[in-house]
């Protein structure tokens, strides 16, 4: 342990903090030189490469009552998370640095423990690679040459947990590959074995090798480039251009981070580890605001492999926990990964020496057409009485690559108060190389020739922290079930009758649930101390998630230790400030055992969640057995979840969007049709129909 604060802070002098607006803004490129600078002052005998830089979320109740009254409240204190690497030293200092006193809190080392894995750690691995003796000598058994080298690839993984080394060493597993020209796709050229890398020393320290060895293929390479693309054909030429524009401007106004939307308020934070963070959620209901959410996140997530050979047991890649969703961000593009009228966000973090890097529009915020919003027409007039209101949606949205894999994430809030996470994937496949006519057991698919794609999940872990119209919230799970009542009792005479069955929880250890297709099931956050004045039901708002696959490795496999989040769908937790990770706050190279995270907050399951503020922790997702249409590039897979209001308005809160088409039975009758109500503000000016005669007449 580290001398206490008092005795650093007597040392240093404290420099004037960098001014910020917004407690949740994330930080500025100056702060966290300013943080970087605090702790050097602080140990100057040490040498350190930082790993973390990141604000440190204030209390909630602090921050609240800051919000309510910023005219006479005074900031919470600007404080920042610290995690660095001692040159020589296993192990990781953790610290505290208050930027508004200038000064280093507290700071302790904690031993057997890794820190997460940055861009710089993963894009050393490659250079050292191709001159270690070794790792030659494994490619000439390959089939390539010496001269080769400059042509062999690796996506550096995270060695997962291997008991050889545990935690004494930082380490990284090379997941090896070959292009015979610099614009090849490597995955279609895999190799066979897997080199051990120590990130602090820059050696390679083993390299696993399969008891049957299987050389690289000859084949050519499987590419997605331009010239690829023409050999097979060419690109489509049938493919007329659709232009997006609001002549009139964006309906969303953005003060500082601080979005304003269609009644919605909320803040748009951004991390090294979570990527977009959205806090205080608010609507605002005919004039009253009413809170819904205090702060929503994809906190972790998991893609277990399901290859049992040595050593693909170990790619169980934790994408958030062990290289951070923040850090492997992409800059986005306008008219690429998105279209429109765009409001982007830049996002900045720390190197290893403390100065600050800059990634421009990590976020990107716009607006869409949502389709129709509602409608109905009326039979008795041949649908002349009708009503038909389009609705628009707000998207903010970001891309991170994780080595192989591109995840698009995109929080979505839509005009009738709902919020929609959806997560498409793309990018390319983990592949293996395979000998000609190999058994694959199940375990994989050959989706080219001499190359295999294993069977794998992708989980990923919603953290909601509810406020549906306060503090005091529950949780509780609701069934569609059928009447218990026998077909031809006088309560159920005919059979048919079903209804919803709501059980609330009342104890962390009741909430730890699963999906249940066959019922319907889904996740209220209630607010049992306000009804509905009509339903005579609880606030709520409803976690609606269908696509929810359970963990397939078994219970007590290393996947299950490491990622107990993962073993049940939902998980309820009393909030506690600053407990974000659902797999523990240092994920690299753990062991599972204890299982950190959820495990341990939850402990005996008596924790009381009733009625209280609470934390839900929602673990959804895909399963996916890959096919040769996965390949070379993977076209994007979406899943989708929402948190619907339930009991929440008093009737539908989008009645006034203005319609697009309106025609009241009174009108059918005075003026034929004549008089329908057309509001321009949402009618689409240049739409027709496509082709025809009357193409012309319906826009005259």
């Amino acid at each position: 342990m580290l001398e206490r604060l008092s005795q650093i802070s007597s040392h240093t002098k404290a420099a004037p903090a960098p001014s910020f607006d917004h407690p949740l803004d994330p930080l500025s490129g100056a702060e966290i030189r300013a943080a970087a600078a605090i702790v050097k002052a602080a140990l100057p005998e040490k040498t350190l490469a930082f790993n973390v830089i990141s604000l440190a979320d204030p209390p909630k109740a602090e921050f609240l009552a800051w919000a309510a009254s910023p005219e006479t409240v005074a900031k919470p204190a600007r404080e920042v998370d610290i995690v660095a690497l001692e040159a020589g030293v296993n192990g990781v200092l953790e610290g505290l640095v208050d930027l508004t006193a200038g000064k280093l809190i507290k700071i302790k080392h904690l031993d057997g423990v890794q820190p997460i894995l940055t861009v710089h750690d993963l894009a050393k691995v490659e250079l050292a690679i191709r001159k270690d003796p070794k790792v030659i000598e494994q490619c000439i058994i390959s089939g390539l040459t010496a001269e080769d080298m400059e042509r062999v690839y690796c996506d550096p993984w995270t060695i997962g947990y291997d008991e050889r080394w545990g935690t004494e060493r930082r380490l990284q597993q090379a997941i090896m590959y070959y292009r015979s020209d610099i614009d090849d796709s490597q995955y279609s050229h895999p190799l066979d074995f897997c080199p051990i890398f120590d990130t602090e020393t820059a050696e390679v320290i083993a390299i696993d090798i399969p008891p049957v060895r299987r050389p690289v293929s000859k084949r050519k390479h499987a590419n997605f480039h331009a010239a690829a693309v023409e050999a097979l054909g060419g690109y489509r030429t049938n493919i007329k251009p659709i232009y997006v524009e609001q002549p009139e401007g964006v309906s969303f106004k953005i003060t500082g981070r601080e979005i304003e939307w269609q009644n919605f308020k909320f803040h748009v934070g951004f991390n090294y580890r979570e990527g977009i963070v959205l806090n205080n959620i608010t609507y605002n209901d005919h004039g009253e605001v009413r809170p819904l959410f205090y702060r929503i996140s994809l906190s972790e997530m998991v893609v277990p492999y399901g290859c049992p050979d040595h050593p693909h047991h170990r790619k169980h890649a934790f994408d958030l926990g062990e290289y951070g969703g923040g850090y492997m961000t992409n800059s986005l593009a306008l008219g690429c990964d998105c279209k429109g009228v765009i409001h982007y966000m830049d996002a900045e973090f720390p190197d290893r020496k403390g100065e600050s890097i800059f990634i421009k529009n990590a976020i990107c915020i716009h607006e869409e057409d949502d389709g129709v919003l509602f409608k109905h027409s009326d039979f008795r007039d041949n649908y002349a009485t009708s009503v038909l209101a389009r609705g628009v949606k707000l998207i903010v949205s970001q891309i991170f690559t994780a080595a192989n894999y591109e995840y698009m994430v995109y929080w979505v809030f839509h005009m009738d108060g709902t919020i929609q996470l959806e997560i498409k994937l793309t990018g390319i496949l983990n592949t293996f190389v395979m000998n000609e006519d190999e058994d694959l057991h199940g375990f994989a698919t050959q989706v080219y020739p001499g190359v295999s794609a294993q069977n794998h999940q992708h989980l990923f872990c919603l953290r909601v922290n509810p406020m549906v119209d306060g503090l005091a919230n529950s949780i509780q799970m609701v069934d569609a079930v059928p009447s218990s009542e026998p077909v031809g009792s006088p309560a159920n005479k005919y059979g048919n009758a079903f209804m919803p069955k709501a059980t609330v929880f009342k104890t962390a250890g009741e909430a730890i649930t699963d999906y249940n297709g066959a019922t319907s099931r889904s996740w209220d956050m209630i607010n049992p101390n306000r009804k509905h004045p009509y339903s005579g039901k609880p606030s709520s708002y409803k976690l609606v998630s269908r696509e929810v696959p359970s963990l397939l490795p078994k219970p007590g496999s290393l996947v299950s230790n490491r990622a107990a989040f993962a073993r049940h769908a939902v998980h309820v937790t009393p909030y506690v400030d600053r407990q974000f990770y659902p797999a523990g706050t240092y994920v690299p190279q753990t062991s599972g055992v204890p299982s950190r995270g959820l495990p341990e907050w939850i402990g005996d399951g008596t924790g009381a969640i009733e009625n209280t503020d609470v934390v839900l922790w929602h673990t959804f997702g895909i399963t996916h057995f890959p096919a040769p249409e996965d390949f070379p590039i993977m076209p994007a897979e979406p899943m989708s979840l929402l948190l619907r209001p339930r009991n929440f308005f008093v009737q539908n809160p989008a009645l006034d969007v203005p319609p697009s088409h309106l025609m009241t039975t009174s009108q059918v009758i005075k003026a034929g049709g004549a008089d329908a109500v057309k509001v321009d503000s949402l009618t689409d000016k240049v739409s027709r129909l496509a082709f025809g005669e009357s193409a012309e007449k319906c826009c005259k």
